[in-house]
């Protein structure tokens, strides 16, 4: 679509209507939101005026809004969904986790985290009874020197086989979630699920606007990990199947290369790591080597 021509004057208007609102935070104290609050409003005044954006099509919005709003409550935050499939949250990410020598990359937060999640001792289970492939997990946290980081808290949660995570049950369950400490050589192992891919909540207005345009609510297969240590940068990061198709179209835009690790599949009856018996189950395994940047 080609850009609309303006005329000196019509321009002159809107600009002479951006330079007054942003002289209206002039006197905010804080100087951070000062900052904020202009910049945004020349942003948002560029692009309505760059779109010629029509009234019609800024009541869409506000309704579009307004649904986000109602939709969103102790279980579901559709502005946050909002913010995942715009691409909003990675960007955050990536401002907010610059490259530090070969610290493990970051990723989005996601939606779906608890507070006080179970604690599982070493080669415990996270699954609590979730249904899903067993899959065997280990790995170090280590810094940046390289040198062991013990008694780091890792917390892990997932979705089940069936795309949902706990919180999306309303019987009150915990499962799929847990967190460990890192031993005294910075090691850590547990069992969990083989991470499936899943759709995110799209029975709302985000759900709406991706099918509007053509695109998936699909998310690449993932468990998710938050790592911190006192004197280190807390790291909130997946991990990925690799082979997983929806890995270069994964919804939120989640995926990194350096995120992608190998889950070899066992077939039933193969010895397990640590003798565990997992019946007539298929069962997989993985290793996850964390690096944290210092604080």
């Amino acid at each position: 679509m080609s850009r609309t021509v303006v005329s000196a004057e019509q321009s002159a208007r809107e600009q002479a209507l951006v330079e007054t609102v942003v002289a209206s935070f002039d006197d905010a104290p804080d100087e951070r939101l000062r900052y904020l609050m202009q910049t945004l409003v020349r942003h948002l005044h560029a692009f309505v005026r760059e779109v010629r954006l029509s009234e019609e099509e800024w009541s869409a919005m506000i309704a579009f809004l307004t649904a986000a709003g109602h939709i969103t409550d102790d279980k579901r935050q559709e502005f946050i969904l909002l913010s995942d499939v715009l691409g909003i949250s990675m960007q955050v990410v990536a401002v907010n986790n610059e490259a530090y020598q070969d610290a493990t990359e970051a990723t989005v937060f996601g939606p779906f985290f608890v507070e006080a999640a179970p604690l599982i001792e070493q080669g415990g289970d996270m699954a609590f009874g979730a249904v899903g492939e067993p899959c065997w997990v280990v790995g170090s946290v280590r810094g940046t020197d390289g040198a062991a980081i013990v008694d780091a808290r890792i917390e892990v949660w997932e979705a089940d086989e069936d795309g949902f995570y706990d919180v999306q049950y309303t019987d009150g369950r915990t499962a799929a979630r847990a967190h460990i400490f890192s031993d005294a050589a910075g090691e850590y192992r547990f069992w969990g699920l083989t991470p499936t891919p899943y759709p995110i909540p799209y029975n709302g207005p985000v759900g709406k606007m991706l099918a509007a345009v053509a695109r998936s609510p699909m998310r690449a297969s993932h468990l998710h990990f938050m790592v911190s240590a006192p004197g280190y940068r807390t790291l909130v990061t997946h991990i990925f199947v690799r082979g997983d198709e929806l890995l270069a179209t994964d919804t939120v835009f989640g995926v990194k290369e350096s995120l992608v690790k190998d889950f070899v599949q066992h077939p039933p009856g193969t010895p397990t790591p640590d003798g565990r018996d997992v019946g007539n189950s298929t069962w997989s395994e993985t290793r996850f080597d964390i690096v944290l940047a210092p604080a």
